[in-house]
This record gives structure tokens, sequence and C-alpha cells, in this order.
């Protein structure tokens, strides 16, 4: 992730478990220069998900929103029986850290996918056995289906994927990045009739998702809670940071969300 930078830090009320409330704060900056990519507070986005296969080779993300329910980007293409959804994981180098791996009982995609066009860009993920919620793993908050975004939201892409568009170097460690909102006619001015009002975009302010953020949370903040409005979905090849990201927008799915997770 590339990445601008101002540094605040964020105070958050003790959390008894509700959704979008980190135990550990995370510690948001942003400076007039781009650098590579910003290390996350350990522990502090505590719904990442990092998805892996039979070697434990990360290669997407995506967002714990109940004990037994992870969403992603249906273009990961997520098999139960290959890959694993990882909770808790901050370095993927370190082996001494507390996380929870789970096996994956079903991938259930939006009946309404195109891979051709990524609309719909949406897999959730029943666990085959639920999340054990710890300072370090707890859920977001969902998107509604009435979610209003305004200017001035803080909203936070985090993962593991590429730090440049040249080359393929990850990080070890979960990277973030403080980006804006842009409209969907800003969108259009650059993607044109590819964005549909199934996406939402962000970023173009020099600061990008990039490849292995795939299925990963946009996250903007609502008072003390962290509502997730995008799953990471596609861009450019090389992750230009002037151009906008396109995030999958949740809260068209918020009725489809809780249809799945009620009947399953």
């Amino acid at each position: 992730m590339l990445l601008l930078s101002l540094t605040l830090s964020l105070v958050f009320l003790g959390s008894s478990w509700g959704c979008g409330v980190p135990a550990i704060s995370p510690a948001l900056s942003f400076s007039q220069r781009i650098v590579n990519g910003e290390n996350a507070v350990s522990g502090s986005w505590p719904w990442q998900v990092s998805l892996q296969d039979r070697n434990g080779f990360h290669f997407c993300g995506g967002s714990l929103i109940s004990p037994n329910w992870v969403v992603t980007a249906a273009h990961c293409n997520i098999s139960p029986g290959s890959h694993s959804v990882v909770l808790g994981e901050y370095d993927l180098s370190s082996k001494a850290e507390p996380v929870q791996v789970l096996a994956i009982s079903k991938a259930i995609t939006h009946p309404s996918w195109n891979p051709t066009t990524l609309n719909n860009d949406l897999t959730l993920l029943k666990l085959a056995s639920p999340a054990q919620y710890t300072t370090r793993i707890s859920p977001v908050c969902l998107a509604s289906s009435n979610e209003a975004l305004y200017d001035g939201l803080k909203c936070v892409t985090t993962g593991w994927g590429r730090l440049s568009g040249v080359g393929n170097v990850t990080p070890a460690r979960l990277q973030q990045a403080v980006l804006p909102l842009v409209t969907v006619n800003q969108c259009r001015q650059y993607w044109g009739s590819s964005i549909t009002d199934s996406m939402i975009c962000a970023g173009a302010s020099g600061v990008s998702s990039c490849q292995g953020d795939s299925g990963g949370p946009l996250v903007c903040q609502k008072g003390s809670t962290w509502v997730l409005i995008g799953i990471v979905s596609w861009g450019t090849t090389n992750c230009n940071v002037q151009a906008p990201a396109v995030y999958t927008r949740v809260s068209k799915f918020n009725t489809w969300i809780n249809r799945v997770i009620a009947s399953n």
C-alpha cells in the first residue's frame, strides 16, 4: 500500500465485543509525502482476516463480521477444502502470534457476481468453528442499506498487499492507509461505465490498495465505531496512486448478507 501520511491517534471507549470498536486503538497518520506503506499497530484492526492456502501463503484479505462469518471478494476464488481463515494475524513472518486458524465450511458467492465486469464482487465464508473473540480478534460493523457517506469521513484500508506497483514486494506486517472516498462521478471520469452502483471508489490521493489486499476491508469511522464500507475489489495493474481504487459497496449487499447468514 502506498500511503500519504498526519499523525493522530484515536481514542476508543472500552468494548464489550460490540462491532467496530478495537480494544487496541489504531494510530493513523498522513504527511505531504508518499511513503511506502505504514505498519499498523499490532492488533488494532481486529476484524482483519488473512486468507491462506495449505502452505500458509497469504493471498487475500477478509473481514470478520460475526463469530461464524467472514466477508471477502468473490474474485479471491475461495475453496473451502484448500483455504483457511487466519484471525489475529499481524506479522506474517512470525510463528509466535496468538492466531486462530479456522477451516471454512461454506463459501457463498453473490449470485450476480460477474467475473468479467467484476460487479457484485462478494463472497461470504462460513467458518467451520466459531471465532473466539479476544482483544486482537473482534468483528467490524456492516454498513447499513442506507449508510450515509459524507465528505470528511475518515476511512482506512488495511492489508498485506504489494507495497508498490513495481516488483512483487509484499510486507510481513499488516499495512494501513488513510484515504478519502471518491464520488461515483469522479470515479467514472477515470474508469467510465465500468463503475456500477454496487461499487465505491477511494484513494486517487497518493495512496492505493494493491494486489494481495483483495477481499480486505475499507472501513470508515462513524463516532467511536468503524463501519465496513467497502471490500477491496480492483484497480490499476500497477497500483497507480493517482487512480481511484474500486471496492465492493457493502451497503448494497447488507440485505443479502443478512439473509444468507439467517438461512445458513
